[in-house]
């Protein structure tokens, strides 16, 4: 039987609502599981046949440190999220590259450091006059961290918010704030060696307070994927794949879509390397990712 790690970290595993029924998948498909913190320097990683990343989101604050160790990893096991695949997953500039490559993505905006905080904010409003709020964040974070939203009269207080992330190397991003997601919020698509599996549909997490929400379970629930959404979220992941030069689909992914104001999709951001899949709003979707696994996992 293979032994396959499954790796979050301390404050992360509590709430990770898709490891309960992953381990529960897994023991049914024949696959040994042990759940593992990244942050653990006493785990021998060379003992598991592969390593899947489930809720390792302490990266955020500690990056380097987390490349570090998945470059261990990969240097004594298979790491079923490839090193190319998990350096540009966690760096929302994977935007621009989809982009590049047909996929409608919400207009993206980068700034790097070293640039003026306010120009660039003026510059983007100048060229989004369309866009009556806008929304601020890092490159590099999850779970809303750092993420702001912003009328387009408080370029001042973005531009602040700008010059924060920048002095801490990080890149930005500035995009349109697309007003459907007030009404109809997000659909987060979930797929598993590139076949559709499951939807949810996220209420809006950037009030016009500045309140940020967090995306919990409250926030969510079971949908339907509209046939256009599959296709965009589709096209999303293949164009990964093909940007990366990888030989097989992805094991596991998250394409998020809201709709413009033309009512088409278009990708919000994607989640590829350690992905909420929302498993608790599936019948069948923790055994599907077991089955993925299980396959990679052939000798």
């Amino acid at each position: 039987m293979s032994l396959l790690a499954l790796v979050t970290d301390g404050a992360s595993l509590p709430i990770d609502y898709d490891m309960p029924p992953l381990l529960a998948a897994c023991e049914t498909v024949g696959i040994d599981v042990e759940v593992c913190s990244w942050e653990d320097e006493t785990v021998d990683w060379s003992r598991f046949d592969a390593v899947v990343f489930r809720s390792p989101w302490t990266w955020a604050e500690r990056l380097p440190e987390f490349l570090a160790c998945c470059e261990r990893i990969a240097s004594v096991t298979e790491l079923v999220t490839p090193m190319p695949l998990v350096r540009w997953a966690l760096d929302k500039r994977y935007l621009v590259d989809i982009a590049e490559r047909g996929v409608p993505v919400i207009p993206t905006t980068l700034v790097a450091p070293g640039a003026d905080p306010l120009s660039a904010v003026r510059n983007f409003l100048a060229e989004r006059p369309e866009a009556g709020e806008f929304v601020v964040k890092p490159t590099d974070g999850c779970y809303s961290k750092d993420v702001q939203r912003y009328a387009r009269a408080l370029e001042a207080e973005a531009s602040r918010h700008v010059a924060r992330l920048l002095a801490q190397g990080s890149h930005v991003i500035m995009q349109p704030y697309v007003e459907s997601v007030d009404r109809h919020g997000e659909t987060d698509l979930t797929f598993f060696d590139g076949v559709y599996s499951h939807a949810i549909h996220k209420g809006a997490m950037l009030m016009p307070d500045g309140t940020v929400h967090v995306p919990t379970l409250d926030f969510r629930k079971a949908r339907v994927a509209d046939e256009d959404e599959r296709a965009v979220a589709s096209a999303a992941l293949a164009a990964a794949v093909a940007h990366l030069g990888l030989e097989r689909p992805l094991v596991c992914g998250r394409v998020d879509l809201v709709r413009g104001a033309d009512g088409q999709p278009m990708v919000l951001e994607m989640e590829l390397c350690e992905p909420s899949l929302n498993l608790p709003f599936s019948d069948d979707g923790a055994l599907r990712f077991a089955q993925a696994l299980a396959e990679r996992l052939k000798p």
